[in-house]
């Protein structure tokens, strides 16, 4: 495999569904992380000017405790709160066990708490943590972000995901694509894992994405944040915002979907793009 160094911006996400076991409390796939985590260190070798932001979601650590205490809907009793900072500290754990795993495959990783500077306004990310991960990236590190809790002006506190978060960072760091790895390989007529006959759909644009919403299945564990109509939503607004950006939405327990996400399918012969690209053109 030949590749042609080509500077570019990628922010990726491993999925919450994809490094833990959602279906168990505090479950991390440790063997699934030190395999994306040599995917990636890989893909930056073979193009040593990638830049890349990665995020997390909170799978089964933040996830449960969040739907315990509806900290996503508004927080105001002291109960609340307490459960506020009890979510918090569950996405913080796995969150340093992710920074252990991409550190261990000596990728530059850095660890940015979103919750210290996000803001939020009904649920709507107004302010967040994009200064200092311009800065990162400008001094050859890879900041690490991940799905958190926020102050909110009208909720009191809430959840922002970390696909919100990308979008909030993605409208001053301009990222060529955003790659979105999760449990199941894209998106499909409906729900692989309860129907065997779903068809993948290799790409979603705004004309075809209204007739594919009433087969999208939700998330199979704990997710606050919304499942795969959602997720599929704020992809295509992320696309909408900035012409010429791409969605790829992949699963990352195939081994090399991450890598062919972040090097681009030209530098793999005769293969496509993993999963479902989303994009606003059409």
């Amino acid at each position: 495999m030949t590749i042609t160094p080509e500077a570019s911006l990628i922010f990726l996400k491993l999925g919450g569904s994809l490094i833990t076991d959602k279906r168990q409390a505090e479950s991390p796939r440790l063997d699934v992380l030190a395999r994306l985590a040599q995917e990636i260190a890989d893909a930056r070798r073979h193009n040593p000017s990638l830049q890349l932001v990665i995020g997390h979601g909170s799978g089964s650590f933040g996830h449960i405790t969040a739907r315990r205490y509806g900290t996503r809907d508004g927080v105001h009793s002291s109960e609340e709160w307490q459960g506020f900072a009890i979510t918090a500290d569950a996405a913080a754990r796995l969150n340093r066990i992710v920074t252990a795993s991409l550190l261990s495959a000596d990728l530059p990783v850095w660890s940015i708490q979103p919750g210290a500077t996000l803001r939020c306004e009904d649920g709507r990310v107004v302010a967040g943590p994009e200064e200092t991960v311009g800065l990162a990236l400008a001094r050859g590190l890879i900041p690490l972000v991940h799905g958190d809790v926020a102050l909110d002006s009208v909720r009191g506190g809430t959840i922002a995901s970390t696909e919100e978060i990308f979008d909030w960072l993605a409208r001053t760091l301009s990222p060529q694509r955003i790659v979105l790895a999760g449990e199941v390989d894209g998106v499909f007529s409906a729900d692989p894992l309860r129907f065997p006959d779903a068809k993948p759909i290799r790409k979603i644009t705004p004309a075809s994405l209204a007739s594919l919403k009433a087969g999208l299945g939700g998330s199979h564990g704990t997710d606050v944040t919304g499942g795969m109509a959602a997720k599929i939503d704020q992809a295509m607004a992320m696309a909408g915002r900035a012409p010429g950006l791409e969605v790829i939405i992949c699963g990352g327990l195939q081994a090399g979907n991450v890598a062919r996400s972040l090097l681009g399918a030209a530098d793999w012969p005769g293969a496509d793009w993993p999963g479902t690209r989303v994009s606003s053109q059409r």
